[in-house]
């Protein structure tokens, strides 16, 4: 019964995203920045039910122009922090072409980096600090990548030095999966090492219900820190957080 449930949750997500694919080529570029926002935060909330994901929020979400700062242990992840607040996203470059992910996750507002190329991480910080000056939200997962759902990796700075050169702030952000039923924390939508986009999908759909935890920490100014030991302590903030 469980897999039988999974399957027709999975057939569920694929209209779900052909319905997403359509409203962003079609109606998308009529609708307003808000509009768009707001269509954003719908369709991902939509998403997140169907696979059985509640979003819970604590604290809250700071308004433009702030950078947020968040760990990284699903590709759920932009989902959910879409789902509590839309922001635009910094993501890898290769998600540009994937079918049909590439275009919804570029009506979601995302920025595209080559994470190999220290000229394009520059042209990003960039065009990640004029989007600040424009009062805008925008999210990084200063990770690098998808850790364990335990600990956290290493914190990466470059990104950060955008926050520095617009003189914004940067908000921290803690994201946990938790069984809804038990309270416990729930690894199944990781998506880590040996993990394929599959293999976290089926686990997730194959998952009882779960809360997605946001909680929002204060927000904070470099103080003159460099984006280096600014980076130590986001890390350092974000591990508490998640206590």
């Amino acid at each position: 019964m469980r897999a039988l449930r999974a399957l027709w949750k999975f057939a569920r997500v694929l209209l779900w995203v052909l319905r997403g694919y359509w409203r962003v080529r079609t109606v998308f570029p009529q609708f307003t920045d808000a509009q768009q926002a707001r269509a954003v935060e719908v369709w991902a909330r939509g998403m997140l039910a169907i696979m059985g994901i509640e979003v819970r929020v604590k604290g809250h979400p700071s308004h433009g122009p702030v950078l947020m700062a968040a760990n990284h242990i699903s590709w759920l992840d932009i989902l959910v922090m879409h789902a509590a607040c839309h922001c635009r996203f910094v993501a890898k470059s290769e998600i540009r072409s994937w079918p049909l992910v590439g275009v919804l996750t570029t009506g979601g507002g995302s920025l595209y980096i080559e994470r190999s190329s220290q000229r394009d991480a520059m042209r990003v910080v960039h065009q990640m600090a004029e989007a600040l000056h424009e009062g805008q939200v925008l999210a990084v997962f200063p990770e690098g990548g998808t850790g364990d759902g335990v600990t956290l990796l290493p914190f990466h700075a470059n990104l950060l030095q955008a926050a520095i050169s617009a003189d914004v702030p940067i908000q921290p952000v803690a994201l946990q999966f938790i069984d809804a039923a038990t309270g416990a924390s729930s690894f199944a939508p990781c998506y880590h090492a040996q993990d394929t986009l599959l293999s976290s999908l089926w686990r997730t759909l194959c998952a009882p219900p779960l809360w997605a935890q946001v909680r929002y920490g204060a927000v904070q100014k470099a103080q003159g820190r460099s984006r280096r030991l600014w980076a130590q302590d986001l890390r350092e903030t974000i591990a508490d957080l998640r206590k």
